[in-house]
């Protein structure tokens, strides 16, 4: 049996599918990690004219799935809320393409602004962030009780700030179902701080992949400054095995740990670096999301030997009925821990 894609757009509770259905040219999510919201592209035939252009700030709900089929999950899964951004409408052919964004990701959080943190934690820091966003905060305890010395943010917008915190702890900034949620990369929690389920790509799943190693193998050597203030001086850290070309961190930190643990971040995302993997799967699959734990399957031993993490989903539904997913996986921290520090 055919397996036939299924989709259900809602707005303000009233499900619009069944007039968007035979008018439907495409539709694409694109889901990202961290500070980049998630993307909704609708493309709908307007050849007749009468189609409705939708207002700018309409808050749409978008689930996808199967209707049914052989080999598939029949069923829809809620992809979330997205607000409208640009409405275009071109031709001939007459076509529509409305292009939404998450409606978690609020417009404040690109506003600019100003504070300094003292002798605080992680957790505070991101509870604040997450309260003037009208967000809850979702931080993980491993980087919640983290002590902070000093931490500026300046002229930076909220997301700007929380990734750069991120990347000084390996961690990953996510805003899903209402919450900010700061959690270590690959540490895989919902919303609710559930951990995410993991997932097994088969080759045997999709029409084509791609496995990539880049030339540098080894991540060097990372060193990060601190301001020693009693012995009013620069003093570093190194963290890695010392092979390769050494990173030098730009920033000078307040404290010898977070200077050791913004090392640590950088050495463990290096080692992530050097090989990914791509693969479209004929068959979508709307379960999954950046976070997801994975293993490869039907692959190179080398492949399937890897511990995985997906980075990058894209979904896709035609009006043929067909649905394809296309996936980006990096290498897991989990396998990558850096070694030599001092």
């Amino acid at each position: 049996m055919t397996a036939v894609a299924d989709f259900r757009i809602t707005l303000d509770g009233k499900d619009l599918s069944p007039k968007i259905r035979p008018r439907l040219i495409s539709l694409r999510i694109s889901e990202k990690r961290g500070g980049d919201a998630d993307q909704l592209d609708l493309v709908l035939d307007d050849s007749d004219g009468k189609l409705a252009l939708p207002p700018g700030g309409a808050v749409l709900t978008v689930e996808i799935g199967w209707k049914a089929g052989a080999g598939v999950t029949t069923g829809l899964v809620d992809k979330g809320r997205f607000k409208v951004d640009e409405v275009e409408h071109s031709g001939p052919p007459d076509t529509v393409i409305i292009r939404a964004s998450a409606a978690d990701f609020a417009s404040s959080l690109t506003t600019r602004r100003e504070q300094s943190w003292h002798a605080t934690t992680i957790g505070a820091v991101v509870q604040t962030v997450a309260g003037r966003n009208k967000l809850k905060a979702r931080c993980a305890p491993a980087l919640a009780s983290i002590a902070v010395k000093a931490l500026s943010q300046e002229r930076e917008s909220d997301i700007a700030f929380l990734r750069r915190l991120g990347r000084e702890h390996d961690a990953v900034a996510t805003i899903k179902a209402g919450c900010l949620i700061f959690a270590p990369i690959g540490a895989g929690i919902t919303a609710t701080g559930k951990p995410l389920p993991s997932i097994t790509i088969r080759r045997r799943d999709g029409d084509r992949h791609s496995y990539r190693v880049e030339k540098r193998e080894a991540a060097g050597k990372v060193v990060a400054e601190w301001h020693d203030r009693k012995g009013a001086r620069k003093r570093k850290v190194e963290v890695g095995s010392g092979e390769g070309a050494e990173r030098k961190l730009s920033r000078v930190y307040a404290s010898e740990a977070e200077a050791r643990r913004a090392a640590t971040a950088e050495s463990k995302r290096a080692g992530r670096a050097p090989r990914s993997l791509g693969l479209t799967l004929s068959l979508g699959r709307a379960d999954v999301s950046p976070e997801l734990p994975a293993t490869a399957e039907g692959f190179k031993a080398e492949i399937d030997a890897q511990p995985w993490l997906v980075s990058e989903v894209d979904h896709q539904l035609d009006n043929r009925g067909g649905f394809t997913t296309a996936i980006k996986l990096e290498l897991s921290s989990k396998g990558n821990a850096p070694s030599g520090e001092r």
